[in-house]
């Protein structure tokens, strides 16, 4: 196994692409894709290929270690991994990018892997969505991605107007099109952030999807995956082969122990005004996160019940193993 990679984020862009292009020439290759985008390929000698597209911001800002999302999954797992970077918000929409994957479907790269999965979030996710065609076969798991921003077909999504004149509708270019050939793609997002939901409603068919996983805050369904473990659990999944919906569902049973997500849980139990419900829930996250938040909402639920006439049942009793000593 390589050698783990950690770059400082004292670095400048130019100084972490000079770092990458050593790492990537050091372990598979690193190419430059014009001025706005560039791919690093490590070479595992595994027949599983991990494909990730991710912007340069996000990873410096997402990683522990500074680097794209395979070197922190990927390679601990013995896994080849080809990670798209965008210096900038481009949706990938660029030329030199789908010559790139020309050039891999002309050689055969991906037939050489027995697994491949493509992953992104946000533009990321659109992409790892249109270009997964390059791939037939392939998993995808895209969080939040939009399906388009051509105004024809997305005129209601106002978040990224200054975009909207990038060409989505030439080459690699409508993201629900390009999963025809994928084996199965998994569309991951929040149904109360409007704009993802609408996106996600564009995707459809028999071997996708749909993963609604309620944050409350756009942008954070993938780091609170990253944080949870649950990417790991997927993509391990995913090259078994063993990935289905009831697994992917298995999976995202980790948030029940995530504080960022029982506090965003919390929030909306509150804003509707439920004092019960509440205090069933603060209750329950207690138990499995005791921080001195749930324990004060608990505490004000009690509170308004008791005004009310009302109380929480008795809480359950600890389960008994048997056999336990």
């Amino acid at each position: 196994m390589p050698d783990r990679v950690t770059l400082p984020d004292t670095l400048s862009e130019v100084e972490w692409l000079d770092r990458m292009d050593e790492i990537g020439t050091e372990r598979g290759y690193f190419s430059p894709l014009g001025k706005k985008h560039a791919a690093v390929f490590a070479d595992a000698g595994s027949r599983v290929l991990l494909v990730a597209f991710e912007s340069l911001a996000h990873i410096r800002a997402g990683s522990p270690d500074g680097v794209p999302l395979g070197f922190d999954i990927a390679e601990p797992r013995g896994w080849s991994h080809l990670t798209l970077i965008a210096r900038r918000e481009t949706w990938f929409r660029s030329r030199h990018v789908w010559r790139f994957f020309d050039r891999q479907i002309d050689s055969g790269f991906f037939e050489e892997f027995d697994r491949v999965v493509f992953y992104g979030a946000g533009m990321g996710g659109y992409a790892a969505a249109a270009y997964s065609v390059a791939s037939p076969g392939a998993t995808v798991v895209a969080v939040a991605p939009q399906a388009t921003l051509a105004p024809s077909r997305a005129r209601w999504d106002d978040r990224f107007t200054e975009h909207r004149a990038r060409d989505f509708t030439t080459r690699y270019g409508y993201a629900p099109a390009m999963l025809d050939a994928a084996a199965a793609a998994y569309i991951v997002h929040d149904p109360a952030e409007r704009e993802d939901a609408m996106h996600a409603a564009l995707f459809g068919g028999a071997h996708i999807h749909h993963v609604l996983y309620r944050r409350g805050g756009a942008g954070a369904i993938d780091a609170d995956f990253r944080a949870m473990g649950i990417l790991e659990r997927v993509f391990q999944d995913a090259a078994d082969g063993a990935l289905a919906p009831i697994s992917f569902h298995a999976a995202l049973r980790r948030r029940r122990e995530h504080t960022p997500w029982l506090r965003a849980a919390m929030g909306r139990v509150m804003a509707a005004e439920r004092p019960y419900l509440t205090g069933l829930f603060a209750r329950a996250a207690m138990r499995r996160q005791p921080v001195p938040r749930f324990a004060k909402v608990l505490e004000t639920a009690e509170a308004d019940l008791m005004r009310e006439g009302r109380h929480l049942p008795a809480p359950p009793k600890p389960r008994v193993v048997a056999g336990a000593s």
